[in-house]
């Protein structure tokens, strides 16, 4: 099953021609989700076991996670318990850690949640102080970084918000198109993954302009379920557990 698996996706990366130049990632198998920032990529596999790629190769962490990030606020994730790690203590679903030093997450009943720049930077063990602040909204899956955060709720429709270091917020603005899940690098950069596995970037987000102007589609010769961008490289996951790293 696997050497006819391997082959689909040989023939699949040669039959693809578009911008980005993928390839498949080596020596780690079955992801369920990844994520770059900063020059860093962690991954976590359908074990939960969480890895750091170093140079060419992939470190095992200690522990065990569902969900991992890393970003200016430092690596996080959550376990299969919902629990929060810097590895925090807390119960969220999904975390991310791209604003500037601030994290979001959501919260098992897709409440979400944001903890400062000032608690995340400062955080040194369980005694630490942990305050989070609710955020407006229902939503499913959060990312963040230096234009704002995006998110997308259960019915796959996408948002837009304004948040600061502090945690404060003006709502979630609505944003045309529909996604399952969505991903912020740190340079701003917007990507997403549809439910039928279609990978879609965000065209036109500046500073003045952080909505941008509207998706173009990145075609993918397989069905996709997870997207992360950093260092022009687009990294995605596929619904069956390949990796594959595209170069733009």
């Amino acid at each position: 099953m696997r050497a006819t698996a391997a082959i689909l996706l040989i023939l699949c990366l040669l039959a693809a021609s578009h911008a980005w130049d993928c390839q498949p990632v080596v020596d780690i198998k079955n992801l369920m989700q990844i994520d770059a920032g900063l020059g860093q990529m962690v991954a976590t596999n359908t074990s939960q076991t969480p890895y750091y790629l170093v140079g060419d190769k992939w470190i095992t962490l200690p522990g065990s996670l569902k969900h991992i990030t890393v970003e200016p606020a430092g690596i996080w994730g959550i376990n299969k318990a919902d629990s929060i790690y810097k590895y925090v203590a807390g119960s969220l679903k999904q975390v991310d850690a791209g604003g500037n030093q601030f994290i979001v997450g959501v919260y098992m009943k897709d409440t979400s949640f944001c903890l400062t720049s000032s608690a995340t930077v400062g955080y040194k063990g369980p005694s630490s102080p942990l305050p989070w602040t609710g955020l407006p909204g229902s939503v499913k899956y959060s990312s963040c970084g230096p234009f704002g955060c995006w998110a997308v709720n259960k019915n796959d429709d996408i948002f837009l918000m304004s948040l600061n270091q502090d945690c404060q917020n003006n709502g979630w603005s609505h944003i045309d198109g529909n996604l399952s899940m969505i991903e912020v690098a740190t340079d701003g950069s917007v990507f997403g993954v549809t439910s039928a596995g279609s990978v879609y970037t965000r065209d036109g987000i500046t500073a003045s302009k952080p909505e941008g102007t509207g998706w173009s589609h990145i075609p993918m010769c397989m069905i996709m379920k997870h997207v992360t961008y950093d260092l022009g490289r687009l990294w995605v996951v596929s619904k069956s557990g390949f990796a594959m790293v595209c170069p733009h």
